[in-house]
Order: structure tokens, then C-alpha cells, then sequence
């Protein structure tokens, strides 16, 4: 039997193939010749106004100061210093936020499902006035409660020993850097890798025997040992430096401020109630005889929402969820509303000092693209590792 001829590629425009490369290229052309446009034209009107144009201001002396920062700041620093102190500060707010919001979220949407009343009630009522209730009003409401109705310094609340709760923000205290705290940093990146084992151990021998051992119980075992293990081998350091209160002041430990609590807690509660539905619609997806499955099985409430319905639901609920923590991360610009030195709030100060509104925008909008893409890189990394392989 002779073999098929083998395919000639035809390059003739009767072509679908052809043409359909062809249109593509044309319609790149288009746009790279309009954006050339654009930008000549723009440097052109630049030029006569007698505008200045460049990223050459990145490395002169900024000139201002930044009241909250990770890392160290002076004013004489480059304005590239505060742009990352800026970006540091977005990350900040925006990495724990996502955390907050996420376990917060996901209570609330088990809870819409509760067969208790009162807890799918208030849970309803949460996400029913918190996702239609501006974010930016929000952020008001919060600063004003933290600024305004919280007592002076000099009265501070202490809710816990060393902890001081006032307009001020909060106080609290952090351990002094040591060595031996290397040790302890080693001793949890095991205890990660620990609780990466074990899981993989218990998938093995639920797929095996049908049993399922305890994940979370022992895994905080396994973490919190060999960060202890960790900490003791480095010689136990354990300075803390407590804050003090003084007649007219706290000193000493850790602080934060009230911009950065309200942005903190505005967004945290404001993602929550969109990530609530997301977890609700994700739950409620997985069939009805999942469910019948697991009661006919013995399985408590619990063991059904974590080993049957949760793992199913899933695949659903990771790329809404990853829409959310871009949204998160975006809706961090607002803090400059509240005063929070967060990216944008350093790029308007850069802005009104340098007149380089373009490439300080620029600069903005790449900080913020590259955070989105990353994120959404890791979400799909996990949402592949988390998708149900079917044979």
C-alpha cells in the first residue's frame, strides 16, 4: 500500500492559511505605525512647550521624605529609591491583604451555605453591604473610625501586654535581629518542606486504603518543630523590643500607622465579599450526588466540605479568585485618598516635582502590569496543579 504524498505548503493568497498571516502582519503594521505617530507627535508638542522628556530624574536626589517605608529613606535618595520604597509599600499591603481576604472569604461563603440561620444570615448580610458599598468610601469610613474615634496616645489602648492601639496607629513588639535567627529562618523553610512531604504522603495512602490521616493538625506540628528546632540550634535568641509608653508618647518595637490599617483593612474587607461568592459558587457547582455520595458514606460536614466538595470546587473557584487578587492589588492605588505612601502616592509627588507626568505614569503602569502578570502566572501554575485529572 504506497504512502500518502506528503503535504506542500502553498504560499498563494487563495490560501486561508496566507491570508490569515498576511492580516495579522497588516494589522501589527497599523498599530506600530499609529503609536510611532503618537509618540513622535507628543515628544514634537513636548519640545515646543519647552518640556522636559527622560528617565534622566530617576537618579537625581528626590527631595522629600516617605512617613512609612520597608526599607530605609532619606530625602537625598534618587527618585528610582522611592519609587521602589513606594512599590515595597504596594506589596505590602497588597500581599497580606490577599491572605486576610482570602480566609475571610472563604468563612463567608461556607458560611452562606450553613444550615445554621443566623450564620447564613449575617454572612448574606456581610457580602450583601460590603460589595455594594464603595471602596473608596469604605476607606473613608475606616480612616475616620481609626483617626477620629480611637483615643489620643497618650490614653492607648492595650488590648495585649506591650501592645498600644491609638490614633497613632499601633504599636507592638518584634524581635531584634540576631544571627542565630538565620537558623530559625532555615529551620521553617524545612518545616515547609515537611508539610509538603507529608501531603503528599497522605494523598498516597488515601488513594491506596481509602483512609484519610489528619493534614492541618499535623502539619502545624511539622512547622511549628522545625521552626523550633531551628530557633534553638541558632542559640535561641530571643531580644524583643518592646515598646515603651512615655508621658506623651510610645517608643520602642514595631509600628504601623492608621493609612496603612485603613488600606489594609478596606481592602481585606471589601475582596472578602466578592471572594465569599466566588467560594459559594464554586461549592454549590459541584453536583448533588457528591453530597449523597458522602452522606451514604458517613462522612461528617466537615470531612465532606474539605476531602469531597472543596477539592472538586476548585477548578472552579481559582480563576475567579485570581480575578479578585488582581483587583486587590489595583485597588491598592486608592490609599493615596487616605495618605498611604504607596506607589502611585510616590509617583504623584515625583510627578509635581519633576513635570515628567509621562514617564512617571509609565513607570506606574509597568510596576502594576508586571504584578498583575505575575500573579496570574502563579494562579494558573496552581490553578494546573489543582485541576482534577480525568483519564
Amino acid at each position: 500500500m504506497s504512502s500518502a504524498p506528503p503535504k506542500t505548503r502553498s504560499w498563494s493568497l487563495r490560501s486561508k492559511a496566507v491570508r490569515g498571516v498576511l492580516y495579522q502582519v497588516l494589522v501589527l503594521a497599523v498599530i506600530f505605525a499609529v503609536g510611532a505617530y503618537l509618540f513622535s507627535n507628543t515628544l514634537q508638542n513636548m519640545r515646543v512647550r519647552g518640556i522636559k522628556s527622560g528617565f534622566d530624574f530617576i537618579t537625581q536626589p528626590a527631595g522629600f521624605g516617605i512617613g512609612e517605608s520597608v526599607l530605609p529613606f532619606d530625602s537625598s535618595e534618587s527618585y528610582g529609591k522611592a519609587f521602589l520604597v513606594g512599590m515595597t509599600n504596594t506589596l505590602r499591603v497588597s500581599i497580606l491583604g490577599i491572605v486576610f481576604a482570602t480566609v475571610l472569604g472563604t468563612l463567608l461563603g461556607i458560611g452562606r451555605l450553613s444550615r445554621n440561620v443566623l450564620v447564613r444570615t449575617l454572612s448574606g448580610a456581610y457580602v450583601d453591604f460590603f460589595r455594594n458599598v464603595p471602596l473608596l468610601l469604605q476607606l473613608f469610613i475606616w480612616y475616620f473610625v481609626l483617626t477620629e474615634m480611637l483615643p489620643p496616645i497618650e490614653e492607648a489602648l492595650r488590648p495585649l501586654p506591650g501592645v498600644f492601639f491609638s490614633k497613632n496607629g499601633l504599636q507592638f513588639p518584634h524581635p531584634v535581629w540576631a544571627p542565630g535567627h538565620w537558623a530559625t529562618l532555615a529551620g521553617f523553610v524545612a518545616g515547609v518542606a515537611g508539610i509538603w512531604g507529608w501531603s503528599r504522603w497522605v494523598a498516597a495512602r488515601r488513594d491506596a486504603t481509602g483512609q484519610a490521616p489528619l493534614v492541618w493538625l499535623p502539619a502545624l506540628v511539622i512547622l511549628v518543630g522545625a521552626t523550633a528546632a531551628g530557633w534553638w540550634a541558632g542559640g535561641a535568641p530571643s531580644g524583643l523590643d518592646v515598646p515603651e509608653k512615655t508621658e506623651i508618647n510610645v517608643i520602642g518595637g514595631g509600628a504601623v500607622t492608621p493609612e496603612f490599617l485603613t488600606v489594609l483593612l478596606g481592602l481585606t474587607i471589601y475582596t472578602a465579599a466578592y471572594i465569599a461568592e466566588v467560594v459559594r459558587a464554586g461549592i454549590q457547582s459541584v453536583p448533588y450526588g457528591q453530597h449523597e455520595a458522602s452522606v451514604a458514606l458517613g462522612l461528617t460536614r466537615a470531612k465532606e466540605l474539605r476531602l469531597v466538595q472543596l477539592p472538586q470546587a476548585l477548578r472552579v473557584i481559582i480563576p475567579p479568585m485570581t480575578n479578585q487578587y488582581l483587583n486587590l492589588t489595583k485597588n491598592s492605588s486608592l490609599a493615596v485618598a487616605v495618605g498611604y505612601p504607596d506607589l502611585v502616592s510616590i509617583s504623584n509627588t515625583s510627578l509635581n516635582q519633576t513635570g515628567r507626568a509621562i514617564e512617571c505614569i509609565a513607570i506606574v503602569m509597568a510596576c502594576y502590569l508586571t504584578l498583575s502578570l505575575l500573579t496570574s502566572a502563579l494562579m494558573n501554575w496552581y490553578n494546573r496543579r489543582a485541576a482534577i485529572k480525568e483519564r
